[in-house]
């Protein structure tokens, strides 16, 4: 199916050829058919003798009406020009013409009617030598009577060829169904009309109704007055919508794919002007398919033929880069419609002195359509759900995430970030390092993940070691930009990068481990500290660096006094105290006990509800913790154990145990000394007891026989509290 317009002045017989050609009536208004004049579009189809089908767009040929007759040749392919015998070429001859070919309608017919009213000849070399210097350039000319019928087979074989020349568009391409009637239906609701340049609509499928991008579900679909599953372009088509009040659509709307348009109020364009010296006026109309909204306009570069200007619109419109729009000032004779090429739809503000004719200057090199690399030039960075919605294809790879970055861009940047970080690290060399949103905001990123991308630097093959950084580059550590190491400042062995401090922070660090040399637990204290001139700040960059452990904010010890320490106390009898790990380690409160919690956080000591500690038996560095010491009974292993009464702990144990809780054996053997006792649960048989050692009753049972306040059969000798928690008020 193939949609053409008519064009030409008014009363040149535009509605009468469509009436004879398809045998329908295009004046739908009652008040058109009694003038004879047509004031809105009309449509009407038809079937060639070829089997092809065609739909004619019937648009107004008086000058009042123009807007209307350009919302009908916007989306359409190809236009059927009339101009009448007897009339010739006249003035809205020249205008409609003028639009055709700012619209950049290629394919078209003339037809020359009222043939038997005048001689057609003298009206056809006219109209072919205006037309041949227009976006249509040479097109076949057919002289008819619609009164007689004359050239009308003629016409139709002329039809044929030119519907079969037309060229097919992509099915696939984004949605973009301009608006030009709607009506709603008693059982059905909303129903919108449009001419649909390109790609495919079912039914179920939803759309956006611009400029609200409103949700809209297809409930139905017809063409050419039939139902059907799916309409691809070119093809006019009525769709029934679901979810949108019968009010609300509008001719200018347009039903689009989600996320395949800009909805723009600001563009760029290049405009093709007839005159180098017409002066433009602040404010135009521009039209784009059925749609028309005032433009406010500013030229960015130099004047000439096709200068480049910034249009600021009334009401958004989707568009995509390559877009043709048209310019009119309706209050002007001097100038009819003007041609615009759309180059961006989401252009960067104009905000410093001279950033107009920059961005004119720059514009003026551009190719049209512009194509992704080029976009990506002048934006730097755009998703590739942007660039997509702009309607450019291609670009590169994504850098981060859905980021495209220009190659140029993207390298400057990289160096920036280097020069940026090694300042930071100058400026503040005891700094953990520059937090990636501060470099962010410094370079103008619109994410963090572009930061974190620069300085991961470029992605190494499959399977390969990453790349060494080369010098000047950043690496990203803790979630802290630091300069790279060059590969002379890295240790040959384990590749680490050799940590470097100011110099009078490292010689107070060498002073720190000569006094920790002989006494390894003897953390200097904050005087020494501070003669040293080590301060919270230059602790934290050595301990960074790895060349002190910071147990606390003011007790620092060598590297690997953790492990050291864990060694000496696997020695002690387990579980141990704060006294005893203390004395071990030959050393003060003041550094044991935080030593002991560095040691509880870091997994290698356990501390115990009574406040003493323990090994973990899973660390690599301990031996197995040996239990059973002489200060208590033994506790479950991996149990955290409880402060027991004396009484519970001389519990009697059954027949033929040992006191330490061993296994029955011969006199005089003993349990082994990693197999702790199993101490039985509150209230839990023993097994056999021993002639005279009673079993101890439970807690519940110890409760329920506890005498109630206020009983007759014993005397309530109980306090108030055991009154208050026992008691049968309950």
């Amino acid at each position: 199916m193939q949609v053409i317009a008519t064009a030409g002045h008014v009363d040149h017989g535009k509605s009468a050829l469509v009436r004879a050609l398809t045998g329908m009536e295009p004046d739908r208004w009652a008040e058109e058919r009694r003038r004879g004049l047509t004031i809105d579009l009309g449509f009407a189809w038809t079937k060639l003798p070829g089997g092809e089908r065609v739909a004619f767009v019937d648009v107004p040929g008086h000058e009042r009406f123009v807007p209307n007759m350009l919302a009908g040749v916007g989306p359409v392919p190809a236009v059927l020009f009339v101009v009448a015998a007897d009339g010739g070429w006249m003035p809205q001859s020249a205008e409609h013409l003028a639009a055709i070919d700012a619209v950049g309608i290629r394919h078209g017919l003339l037809v020359v009617t009222r043939c038997d009213l005048a001689d057609p000849g003298p009206a056809t070399r006219q109209a072919l030598g205006r037309v041949a210097r227009t976006s249509l350039g040479a097109v076949p000319a057919v002289a008819v009577s619609v009164v007689t019928g004359a050239g009308l087979p003629e016409l139709r074989d002329a039809l044929e060829r030119l519907v079969a020349a037309l060229p097919v568009p992509d099915p696939a391409s984004p949605v973009r169904l301009w608006v030009d009637r709607s009506f709603s239906i008693r059982g059905s609701g909303t129903v919108v009309t449009g001419t649909l340049p390109a790609g495919t609509v079912t039914v179920g499928q939803e759309l956006l109704l611009t400029p609200s991008l409103r949700p809209a579900r297809i409930r139905g679909l017809e063409s050419m007055n039939e139902p059907v599953a799916s309409a691809a372009g070119v093809a006019r088509v009525a769709v029934n919508l679901r979810g949108i009040p019968a009010g609300l659509p509008a001719r200018g709307m347009a039903l689009v794919a989600p996320g395949r348009w800009t909805l723009t109020r600001l563009l760029d364009v290049r405009l093709a002007l007839r005159d180098a010296d017409v002066t433009l006026p602040p404010e135009l109309t521009l039209h784009i398919g059925s749609a028309r909204t005032q433009a406010r306009i500013r030229i960015l570069g130099p004047p000439g033929d096709s200068p480049v200007a910034r249009l600021t619109l009334r009401d958004p419109l989707p568009l995509h880069v390559g877009d043709r729009v048209l310019l009119r000032d309706p209050g002007s004779a001097a100038m009819t419609i003007m041609r615009a090429t759309v180059l961006d739809v989401a252009p960067p503000a104009l905000g410093r002195r001279g950033a107009a004719a920059a961005a004119g200057r720059e514009l003026a090199a551009w190719p049209d359509p512009p194509s992704a690399a080029v976009l990506l030039r002048r934006h730097g960075f755009l998703r590739a759900g942007t660039l997509a919605a702009m309607g450019a294809a291609g670009g590169p790879e994504p850098v981060a995430g859905d980021w495209l970055a220009d190659p140029g861009h993207w390298d400057s940047l990289r160096g920036r970030l280097a020069e940026m970080v090694a300042a930071h690290a100058r400026r503040d060399p005891l700094a953990i390092g520059m937090p990636p949103e501060a470099a962010r905001a410094a370079l103008g990123l619109p994410d963090r993940a572009l930061v974190e991308a620069l300085a991961r630097g470029p992605a190494s093959s499959e399977g390969d070691d990453p790349p060494e950084p080369p010098r000047g580059q950043v690496r990203l550590e803790d979630g802290y930009l630091r300069p790279a190491r060059s590969p002379e400042a890295r240790d040959p062995v384990t590749g680490d990068s050799v940590p470097s401090l100011p110099p009078r922070t490292a010689a107070a660090v060498k002073a720190v481990l000569a006094d920790l040399a002989g006494a390894p637990f003897l953390a200097p204290d904050a005087g020494r500290l501070r003669e040293l001139g080590l301060d919270a700040r230059a602790i934290a960059a050595a301990a960074r660096a790895g060349l002190l452990l910071r147990v606390a904010e003011q007790v620092v010890l060598a590297p690997g006094a953790q492990a050291q320490a864990a060694r000496i106390l696997a020695r002690l009898p387990q579980p141990f105290t704060t006294a005893e790990a203390r004395q071990a380690l030959g050393t003060t409160r003041r550094v044991a006990i935080p030593l002991l919690e560095y040691l509880d956080r870091a997994g290698i000591t356990q501390r115990l509800p009574d406040d003493r500690r323990r090994l973990r038996l899973s660390a690599p560095w301990s031996t197995r913790a040996r239990y059973g010491s002489a200060r208590g009974s033994p506790r479950r292993a991996g149990r955290p154990g409880r402060r027991r009464s004396p009484a519970r702990q001389g519990r009697c144990l059954p027949a033929g145990r040992s006191p330490a809780g061993g296994s029955p054996g011969p006199a005089g053997a003993s349990r082994q000394p990693d197999r702790p006792a199993r101490i039985p649960r509150r209230g839990a048989g023993t097994g056999p007891r021993r002639a005279g050692c009673p079993r101890r009753p439970s807690r519940r049972a110890a409760t329920s026989a506890r005498p109630r306040p206020g009983s007759p059969s014993r005397c309530n000798r109980s306090p108030p509290h055991r009154a208050r928690r026992t008691g049968g008020s309950r």
